[in-house]
């Protein structure tokens, strides 16, 4: 009965995380500024909110989480960091779908690592996902050549990158990592305190990026990180997928940016491979269940 009650636990949470994030790129768009002006409010109020919750949480239990558990939550906070710099990046020289689909591709860098490094070999149904999704994210590439997006595609890619070497090491190291993502906003915090002394404040409605830094963020970054700890990986990942199919859909509605074709096609792609091997993988993980019951019971 608690198993039961903590998946449909887990499930909640990392639904609220998932929705939440939808937003953050609309919100983005919304705050009209310059890129670095938008990276130093949106990261210096997820900084100050993560910091706030963590420490109301400290003066209330003595079980909350260290905010950098040891070297690898150092490592795991500089890739948050980092996908921090290049993500806002991305925002600002491809379109939302391009980056949201690309960003997907974080799973087939997770593979790859978890492989490489964690000598986990994946299973020949997930190297053939992993294959269809490399094309996938070629189709929309091939359709940003020529057209000026190519430098936000590939910082989406370098986001995919980062988001995954930090979710290989934490995993690895089995270390609370829930507001090790919100510490690491420092690092892009810094560089746009940096930009911004320099080319100045520009920004036409903060409000909008200052409610995504102080809530949205901190949010959707708890609730993600949460989740694992009560349900299977994969259903994570179809979560995560929240944020690819509905962030283009807002984007559209509010600002009427039209996917390109190629952008479509690579996406739908990305999403049907994703939702397949997901759903392969929850069957899998239940039939594996059922025979180690059968084989060893109670």
């Amino acid at each position: 009965m608690s198993s039961h009650y903590d998946h449909q636990k887990g499930l909640l949470i990392t639904a609220i995380g998932g929705l939440t994030l939808t937003v953050d790129i609309p919100l983005i768009r919304l705050a009209d500024g310059g890129a670095w002006t938008i990276m130093l409010l949106r990261t210096g109020t997820t900084f100050v909110a993560a910091m706030v919750i963590w420490s109301v949480w400290r003066a209330l239990s003595r079980n909350a989480p260290p905010l950098i558990p040891g070297w690898s939550g150092l490592i795991v906070a500089i890739c948050y960091g980092l996908t921090g710099i290049t993500f806002v990046t991305a925002v600002y020289h491809t379109s939302t779908a391009d980056l949201v689909f690309i960003l997907a591709f974080n799973t087939v860098f997770a593979g790859l690592l978890s492989w490489i490094f964690l000598r986990e070999r994946p299973r020949l149904v997930t190297i053939a996902a992993m294959a269809i999704m490399i094309l996938g994210v070629l189709v929309i590439v091939g359709g940003s050549v020529g057209t000026g997006k190519l430098f936000g595609d590939f910082m989406a890619l370098c986001s995919a990158f980062f988001i995954a070497v930090a979710i290989t090491i934490s995993r690895a190291s089995g270390k609370d990592m829930g507001f090790t993502s919100l510490v690491g906003v420092l690092l892009p915090l810094g560089l746009a305190a940096f930009m911004v002394s320099g080319e100045g404040f520009h920004v036409n409605a903060p409000w909008w990026i200052v409610f995504n830094g102080a809530i949205i963020m901190p949010i959707s970054f708890f609730c993600l990180a949460a989740g694992p700890k009560y349900i299977s990986g994969a259903e994570v990942a179809m979560f995560y997928l929240l944020e690819t199919v509905l962030a283009p859909v807002w984007v559209w509605m509010i600002f009427a940016e039209a996917p390109t074709r190629n952008s479509l096609i690579g996406g739908a792609i990305l999403i049907v491979t994703l939702v397949v091997h997901s759903l392969w993988q929850l069957h899998d993980g239940r039939k594996r269940r059922v025979d180690f019951a059968v084989h060893h019971p109670v």
